[in-house]
């Protein structure tokens, strides 16, 4: 099926999205305030994005492109997500089927996984963007856990038995213990803090923001551990990062496109008011020091780059066009288009399509060259499954 046809999302309002961004970029009106999280553009049980064939209600995405293996996103954040971990693909077939074995219900509170599929996720950001990513090196935990008063006690226990060692005894210590240890690190920092606050690029920031709502006496979220262990990743506008199976992390502030295999399985170990399986996570955690690789994209010319990455299930690109540029390319197979600014035309001889706020999405299929005018300074995404291109 040739052509290039509108195509338009799916908003998700969950609690820790902002309230600007994507209304902006759809121009929808937003005056209560509601918090617009993710767009997605896909397919997917819980949201399929929709193609505008000339009907009055437009045809879902997977009658023309059924098997799609990623999704698309635009996320707004605003308020810290759960720290996470995904499985690897053959450990999500074993107990997914496991589960479905057990009878545990598709939607059950603590069913771990929803699918037989991995989720490795590759994000990029559209301005300054906040997230922790891997445990930090052996010296790095070693120096967190001398410089903040009230977590010396964990000391002997990374000496002794590593980071693996530590973050069983993190995430199995009794809540009472949890509380008891955390009480006095909270406390502290509401007293070091009380005239400037710590710079973003401190755990103690963020600390200070996932328990800004905490009273004394309250149960303490053992994920405060977390944020003092594991690497604080700034990420400038274009630069991108890979969340391979079995990496911990947590997307803290900002806006990003995020491309990701078609899977809704991820287990949780803070952050949370969601079921967290101990045993589950341990088992998929990669308990190592790690330093975070920030992709900036290799280029393909001099307006496209592309964001490289180990799985097969996606290639993401983008493009940067100055107003007055044209640009053209030849899809290899159907593709999604997402325009995060400015204004341009995208047409293949056979049709034009605005691509601009208000309606920022396009799909595009193989076989007919596909040209962009950009009208003012431009960037496009386009997603696609991986192609071989060396």
């Amino acid at each position: 099926m040739p052509g290039i046809y509108v195509l338009k999302g799916v908003v998700k309002h969950y609690d820790w999205g902002g309230n600007s961004f994507i209304p902006a970029l759809l121009q929808v009106p937003n005056t209560p305030g509601k918090p617009f999280a993710e767009y997605w553009l896909g397919i997917h049980p819980l949201g399929t994005a929709l193609v505008d064939t000339g009907g009055s209600t437009g045809t879902e995405l997977s009658v023309l492109t059924p098997n799609l293996p990623f999704l698309l996103k635009i996320l707004d954040v605003k308020e810290m997500l759960s720290i996470q971990v995904h499985p690897d693909k053959q450990t999500a077939a074993e107990q997914f089927a496991a589960e479905e074995a057990a009878g545990i219900p598709a939607d059950a509170g603590n069913r771990n996984y929803k699918d037989p599929n991995h989720k490795p996720e590759l994000s990029v950001a559209l301005g300054d963007f906040w997230l922790l990513h891997g445990f930090k090196s052996r010296e790095g935990i070693i120096d967190s856990l001398q410089q903040v008063s009230g977590l010396e006690e964990l000391l002997p226990v990374f000496q002794e038995k590593g980071h693996t060692g530590l973050y069983q005894h993190i995430m199995q210590m009794p809540q009472t213990a949890v509380n008891q240890m955390l009480e006095p690190v909270l406390a502290g920092l509401t007293g070091r803090y009380h005239e400037k606050k710590p710079e973003k690029s401190e755990a103690d920031y963020w600390v200070m923001k996932a328990t800004r709502n905490h009273e004394s006496g309250m149960d303490i979220d053992r994920g405060i551990f977390s944020i003092y262990l594991m690497n604080i990743v700034y990420l400038k506008k274009g630069e991108g990062i890979f969340q391979e199976p079995g990496v911990l992390h947590a997307y803290l502030e900002g806006q990003i496109v995020e491309i990701m295999s078609n899977s809704d399985n991820v287990l949780r170990g803070g952050l949370t008011t969601k079921h967290i399986d101990i045993k589950e996570l341990l088992r998929n955690v990669q308990c190592e020091g790690m330093q975070p690789d920030i992709l900036v994209g290799d280029p393909v010319n001099e307006h496209e780059q592309i964001y490289h990455t180990p799985y097969p299930d996606f290639t993401l690109r983008k493009i940067e066009l100055e107003a007055g540029d044209t640009y053209s390319f030849l899809p290899e197979q159907a593709e999604l288009i997402l325009l995060t600014s400015g204004k341009t035309e995208l047409d293949d001889d056979r049709i034009a399509l605005p691509l601009k706020a208000g309606s920022p999405a396009a799909l595009v299929f193989p076989g007919e060259t596909v040209y962009l005018a950009a009208a003012s300074k431009s960037t496009i995404f386009r997603a696609s499954g991986t192609v071989n291109n060396g």
